[in-house]
């Protein structure tokens, strides 16, 4: 059997598939579409995270691939469809980077809250600007969880034991489900104007596409948190931006851009953007939560792999 993995992950977890298994461990692949295409002849497995695009030029390269280990759960890099028809089955890691992406949530959250942790050169320089340094208690505000699957789940955990309240929408949960016993059930609009920080926890498709914009924004508590660790394309970054620079939002921590990885170019509309945290799509990724994804990575694909005759 042939295994290509084109993206980092643990390296300990790969010694699961055994000496049987003819494994490519190459995370440069994923910024060389060229080999990437080569090494795929004879593979009957792709290992990748969210920048491999696994599309119709990647299954043609690949005649014998029979699965595609996913290191996360987002699957818009992947043709899902195209895998479908030719019966490649695709195997996300669910549930393994959930807590990583709870504490993030958090920890953004009480940051741009406290809004005290940026003033290392001023205080350097002999101020002491306390004053200014005056900010908010999590306790007593509201978390608006867009979308409420497990790791909203996970985060609103949290957040509860920080002495929040809990609002989310999901209109593919049911009314009856149990999870609403513990958060207020709204509809978009109530939650947005509700919500003191509103958490994203969505895919990526055409109908939420767009979904924070600057209508979305108009409607939301003035002074509100916005953080996305869900996809690119779900927050509008220029109505994002401008709503921070005139004070009407409290600020923003994005882990997922409309480009990525973030080019310069893309990065621009973000400068001197206060009160803005941006990290590199690494809220899912842990010490801890990378062991997790990889293993479970590994014994997904290896389990498909058992059933591919020699």
């Amino acid at each position: 059997m042939k295994v290509i993995v084109s993206e980092f992950m643990d390296e300990a977890a790969l010694a699961g598939f055994g000496p049987q298994v003819d494994l490519t461990y190459d995370p440069s692949l994923v910024d060389n579409r060229e080999a990437l295409l080569a090494a795929l002849p004879g593979a009957q497995a792709l290992i990748v995270r969210n920048r491999t695009q696994v599309d119709q030029a990647v299954l043609d390269a690949a005649p014998d691939l029979r699965v595609v280990g996913r290191l996360g759960v987002g699957l818009d890099n992947i043709d899902m469809a195209a895998c479908k028809a030719r019966d490649v089955i695709v195997h996300p890691a669910t549930g393994a980077n959930t807590l990583s992406v709870a504490e993030y949530v958090i920890s953004t959250t009480l940051s741009l809250l406290r809004g005290a942790y940026s003033s290392n050169d001023t205080m350097i320089a002999g101020q002491w600007p306390r004053n200014a340094l005056i900010g908010l208690e999590a306790s007593g505000r509201v978390m608006g969880l867009v979308g409420y699957g497990g790791i909203a789940r996970a985060v609103a955990d949290r957040a509860r034991a920080l002495g929040m309240t809990i609002a989310a929408y999901d209109p593919y949960l049911s009314e009856d489900d149990a999870a609403w016993a513990e958060a207020r059930r709204c509809s978009i609009d109530e939650l947005l104007g509700l919500a003191d920080v509103v958490s994203l926890h969505v895919p990526l498709t055409d109908e939420t596409r767009g979904l924070i914009d600057a209508q979305a924004i108009a409607g939301m508590k003035p002074g509100a948190i916005v953080i996305n660790t869900a996809r690119g394309g779900v927050v509008d970054e220029p109505a994002l931006a401008a709503a921070l620079r005139e004070g009407r939002l409290g600020g923003a921590a994005l882990d997922v851009f409309e480009t990525e990885p973030l080019t310069a170019e893309a990065g621009a509309v973000f400068k001197d953007v206060p009160n803005l945290i941006l990290t590199p799509h690494i809220a899912g990724v842990t010490d801890e939560g990378n062991i997790r994804v990889s293993a479970i990575t590994v014994e997904n694909v290896a389990r498909e792999l058992a059933h591919v005759p020699a």
